[in-house]
């Protein structure tokens, strides 16, 4: 039986049911409680001990799932009759303080579709012996290969961690070599164990193995479904990667492949003449409606084992990075397959409103085919907004509007004026890029900060803090970049 006595440092001592609870939601992120513990018979070794426990827990709301019960706020309220230690106290020192209790709730739930499809043998390198690795997906993508011993290790880890917790049993060991038959039954049981875990020692129904939060998110399962570095693991992983015509290519790549190197390995396996490989590149799917390009040094396999929640069948995308519609045609003109991704991508941005196609609507519907692309193409290139990338809202430092959605395109800026809730008020202004004097991503505020000039040629800034900050000065760098491309003839 548990008694509370304060709540956040209020004393509750009387109070109502409703007046407790109005106080614990007024408490913000983080819950303190001050309760006594009454344990008529606990155990401490072989020795029965009676008596109260005088606890303060306190629970950061932002980290669902586990709370900490701090000992050394806890007092012994009444000493054991017989002297033997008191609850939590380390040593058998009377009227100690122990360091830190941790209690769990198993109640919350997370899905966490892993799985284990199928094994692989690996040739260690140094010593040329062999060991078969059962493959870990989630949601169908490949997160690593563990051997044996390692979910072995796993379960021993998660046993000592979560006391209270009756974990399925793994496979059994065997000393022998095992038939392919003997194989698909250990990995059978090494997908049961990760997707099936009792309750609690008392309960009987099971529950998905990551559905329980507090365990799905303990730094034991996050680094084991974390592949190793390649050095010791230098097996290589496959990665989706969705094309603009929704067609989905895999490519087998080591974990630490930055982005570079891995469009390369995509342009490589579908083919993409070379001279065309520099007006494309991989995209992150980030939200609907959104892609966001990655930067060269970053590593395609951790944003795909992050994004497992995507609604489509990959994370990554290859996407059109051109803005200049002279340079475009030529590209068009130069390789078939440029072409049908262009012309996909056109079909996409369409359809999602980028470009306002108005009453030229069912126009390009009847030359929506890939033998009539650049039909298409040249007419798409008449509308407002072809080409153009949208951005999601995002806050700014304007006092008249808290936050913009822009969309930067070939001829300029358009940042249109959204309300706090992120829902468009009417009002856009329109920059050319002659009107823009400066840009720079400001890494310390998250935002990009811009500099241009008005009608009355005075000069202005504006700060849009944005997680894409980056991207959004890579879309300017890439079209200055370009402009100069018609300067040079590159």
């Amino acid at each position: 039986m548990h008694v509370l006595l304060r709540s956040n440092g209020v004393n509750v001592e009387g109070a109502t049911h409703k007046q407790v609870v109005d106080l614990i939601k007024s408490g913000g992120d983080c819950l303190t409680l001050t309760v006594i513990s009454v344990t008529p018979k606990m155990f401490y070794g072989s020795n029965m001990i009676r008596g109260f426990v005088r606890m303060t827990i306190r629970v950061d709301t932002k980290r669902e799932g586990r709370y900490c019960v701090h000992a050394n706020e806890a007092e012994r309220l009444e000493p054991c009759d017989d002297g033997s230690a008191p609850i939590g106290v380390i040593g058998g020192a009377a009227n100690s303080r122990a360091t830190v209790y941790q209690r769990y709730d198993y109640t919350e739930k997370r899905s966490l579709p892993v799985s284990i499809p199928d094994y692989r043998v690996v040739m260690e390198r140094n010593t040329g012996r062999s060991y078969v690795a059962f493959n870990v997906h989630m949601a169908g993508r490949h997160l690593c290969s563990r051997r044996y011993r390692e979910f072995s290790a796993l379960h021993q880890q998660l046993r000592k961690e979560f006391i209270g917790f009756n974990f399925p049993k793994l496979p059994g060991k065997w000393p022998f070599t095992l038939s392919e038959q003997q194989l698909d039954a250990r990995r059978r049981g090494l997908e049961q164990y990760l997707e099936k875990l009792a309750s609690a020692p008392d309960s009987a129904p099971p529950f998905e193995v990551c559905a329980v939060r507090v365990i799905a998110e303990s730094d034991a399962v996050q680094e084991f479904l974390t592949d190793s570095d390649d050095s010791s693991n230098p097996s290589p992983v496959d990665l989706k990667v969705l094309l603009p015509d929704k067609e989905v290519v895999t490519v087998s790549v080591l974990k630490s492949t930055n982005a570079d190197d891995v469009y390369r390995a995509v342009c490589e396996k579908i083919g993409l003449s070379k001279s065309v490989q520099k007006y494309f590149y991989l995209f992150e799917i980030v939200e609907y409606n959104f892609e966001r390009k990655l930067q060269p040094n970053e590593c395609p396999h951790s944003l795909y084992i992050q994004n497992y929640s995507t609604a489509s069948s990959s994370c990554l995308s290859v996407r059109k990075w051109l803005f200049n519609p002279d340079r475009e045609v030529s590209v068009i003109k130069e390789d078939s397959k440029a072409a049908a991704f262009i012309f996909w991508q056109a079909v996409e941005d369409v359809n999602r409103g980028v470009c306002s196609a108005g009453p030229r609507l069912y126009q390009l519907k009847g030359l929506q085919e890939v033998r009539r692309a650049p039909e298409y193409l040249a007419l798409a290139r008449s509308l407002p907004g072809y080409g153009d990338i949208a951005f999601p809202p995002a806050r700014c430092d304007s006092r008249a509007h808290p936050a913009v959605a822009v969309t930067i395109g070939w001829h300029g800026l358009k940042l249109a004026a959204c309300g706090d809730s992120g829902a468009p008020t009417g009002q856009c202004v329109e920059l050319g890029w002659d009107s823009v004097r400066d840009w720079r991503p400001d890494d310390d505020a998250a935002a990009l900060r811009l500099t241009y000039v008005r009608g009355d040629n005075a000069q202005r800034s504006l700060t849009i803090f944005t997680p894409y900050y980056q991207f959004l000065c890579n879309c300017m760098d890439r079209i200055a970049e370009e402009a100069n491309w018609v300067d040079t003839g590159e």
